[in-house]
């Protein structure tokens, strides 16, 4: 597994984009389709026959749907739809959250069943988010049902972003499925942002998370203040440029064959609130979430108590999606409590607070909330989140050799996810089109780009993050 992300550089990325560009257009997205299979399967060969399942079976129910929706016969079709939800979320909870709920019963009840010990197959809660509001947007007739079979798996299963997303809506890309041109201009961003991404992983996400691991894997009950808030810091730095390193990526292969993702990540360290931090954060996650939880539920149209139950289940949803752990449920029911406490107190008075004080606000509860979500153990947990409460010693030896050690790390961490520096789009195409600064811009994409090579070269297997949920 060491060299698999050199293999996917240098020999299946650009096997496939050959392929598919020498091919004629009627036939790019069964290139794709085949591709994305090959891609799964060299990764998860094992549990390859569940995403097929999943593919056949919602692109089937789609149909069924939209037959009786035409039909006007809207309940046959809402049966048919609950049916779909029923045995996609079924799935989903066999393979990711069995042995978590087997567990619990048997603490419950004293009981002996065994568990199941499923592997959870890669990427299965991204790609059974999206089949479902596919067939439900079938259902609400905001989108046709596919009839086409490849071009409906090209887009379960693509994969430059199937195992960690961005959560792809077919509504998003249906038409382009159907028809889509390739640029020059969309190539060369393609590649910015692939390189982009890769470094925000490979240099950034990778090497200070080493602070996190070294912190987090000590003893905690003589862990300082100061250590325990770096190390929740590092953390925060490295699922941010490790997720958004990977949505980037993601989004810059859509460019090269042709496709545009939305963005999944908006500088949400700039935020100002804990909701606007979830406006800016895994903003797929949050917008399906929204549009297939909170507004069926009644959304804020039913008064402010049910308004607050449902931004409640929400939260506690979001959080048992990302993992079968009571730290998950924990941090998910965190934030909901930290979102209502905002809608019913803190936004009457944040007109009165400079921004900077929001801004600190903000990031104190972020820090902590990835701490949370860290430790899985509820005993370690405590203990983590004591230590930063831990006045009696603030700072030790240990504490100072860390930022001795790694503070032009910290630095550029901090500038880069702060926004303080913002390489976007408009960056790329108006700061970076013409004349000298273009070629700069083609030299520091490769000096990276090799900068990143030697790394993963010299390093052990380091996954992203996401790719267990």
């Amino acid at each position: 597994m060491v060299f698999s992300s050199l293999i996917f550089i240098f020999f299946f990325l650009p096997a496939t984009l050959l392929v598919y560009y020498l091919c004629p257009f009627k036939i790019s997205n069964l290139i794709l389709l085949i591709s994305s299979v090959l891609f799964y399967f060299w990764g998860e060969p094992k549990y390859l026959v569940i995403m097929i399942f999943s593919t056949l079976f919602n692109y089937t129910a789609g149909i069924i749907i939209e037959k009786y929706q035409t039909q006007y016969n809207g309940n046959k079709a809402k049966i048919v739809l609950i049916i779909s939800i029923v045995i996609n979320l079924g799935v989903l909870v066999i393979f990711k959250y069995s042995n978590f709920l087997i567990e619990n019963i048997n603490q419950l009840f004293n009981g002996y069943i065994s568990p199941l010990n499923f592997a959870l197959p890669i990427g299965i809660s991204f790609y059974t988010f999206q089949t479902m509001s596919y067939t439900i947007d079938v259902y609400k007739k905001e989108i046709k049902a596919q009839k086409k079979f490849v071009t409906f798996a090209a887009f379960v299963t693509m994969f430059p972003q199937l195992i960690a997303g961005p959560i792809i809506q077919y509504k998003d890309i249906n038409s382009q499925l159907e028809s889509r041109k390739i640029t020059v201009d969309n190539f060369s961003y393609g590649i910015y942002r692939f390189v982009q991404g890769l470094s925000k992983k490979v240099l950034l996400a990778n090497n200070i998370g080493l602070i996190w691991e070294q912190i987090s894997s000590s003893n905690l009950s003589v862990l300082s203040m100061g250590e325990a808030w770096l190390g929740a810091i590092a953390f925060s730095f490295q699922i941010y440029f490790d997720f958004s390193g990977y949505s980037d990526m993601a989004i810059g292969l859509g460019e090269m064959f042709g496709f545009h993702f939305r963005e999944n990540f908006n500088y949400p360290y700039c935020s100002c609130s804990v909701t606007e931090f979830w406006r800016r954060w895994h903003i797929s996650l949050g917008t399906w979430f929204r549009e297939y939880v909170y507004i069926p539920l009644g959304g804020n149209r039913k008064g402010i108590y049910r308004q607050l139950i449902n931004i409640f289940i929400v939260w506690f949803l979001t959080g048992f999606w990302h993992g079968a752990s009571w730290n998950f449920i924990i941090w998910g029911l965190y934030f909901g409590i930290l979102l209502i406490f905002e809608k019913l107190f803190l936004f009457r008075w944040f007109s009165f607070f400079p921004r900077w004080i929001k801004h600190i606000y903000t990031l104190f509860f972020i820090i902590i909330s990835w701490v949370i979500f860290a430790v899985s153990d509820t005993a370690q947990l405590a203990e983590y989140l004591k230590a930063m409460i831990n006045f009696n010693q603030i700072t030790n030896s240990s504490f100072l050799y860390y930022m001795e050690s790694n503070y032009l790390l910290l630095t550029i961490c901090a500038i880069f996810s702060l926004g303080i520096i913002k390489f976007n789009r408009t960056f790329f195409k108006n700061q970076l089109s013409d004349g000298f600064f273009s070629i700069i811009k083609i030299a520091s994409l490769v000096i990276l780009f090799v900068i990143n090579v030697s790394f993963l070269v010299g390093e052990t297997y380091n996954p992203f993050l996401y790719f267990r949920f």
